[in-house]
């Protein structure tokens, strides 16, 4: 990305976003994204990396449902401070929660792949990971549902 699009796309979060409560639970999903590609950096095992973009891969297609719930919710209740706008205090608990259970995936997606690399593929514990995985699209789900009862 260039620094002109860089600058671009900032003003359109800044638009679309704001400043306040719903920028940041986007942004701490990102963040907490970021951290499952960075375990995926540098696995040898063929077997268990594919598994893992798998589960990455529907983890970063869950990130513009959460850009439409924060730019739905910005639009309904605006925020540009710390304060949780009260209308939607639950949708902004379901996103916080979604990009906690997004930051433990990527723990157990590390720990899934120290195990992997030591004992092999079959004692990854990638069904953990994908439970993981789950919780945050039931999440995110959740989050949506809220919002569409507003």
């Amino acid at each position: 990305m260039g620094l002109f699009s860089a600058a671009r796309g900032a003003r359109r979060d800044n638009k679309e976003l704001g400043d306040g409560v719903w920028r940041r639970a986007y942004d701490r999903f990102g963040r907490s994204l970021d951290r499952v590609h960075q375990v995926l950096e540098g696995i040898e095992d063929d077997d268990l990396h594919n598994a893992l973009i798998l589960i990455a891969n529907h983890l970063a297609d869950l990130q513009a449902r959460v850009r439409v719930v924060c730019v739905a919710a910005q639009a309904t209740c605006p925020s540009s401070g710390d304060d949780i706008p009260n209308e939607l205090h639950a949708v902004h608990r379901l996103l916080s929660k979604a990009a906690n259970d997004l930051a433990a995936a990527a723990q157990v997606a590390a720990m899934a792949r120290m195990d992997g690399e030591r004992w092999g593929y079959a004692s990854a514990g990638l069904e953990n990971v994908a439970m993981r995985a789950d919780l945050v699209a039931d999440g995110i789900s959740a989050a949506e549902a809220e919002l569409a009862r507003h």
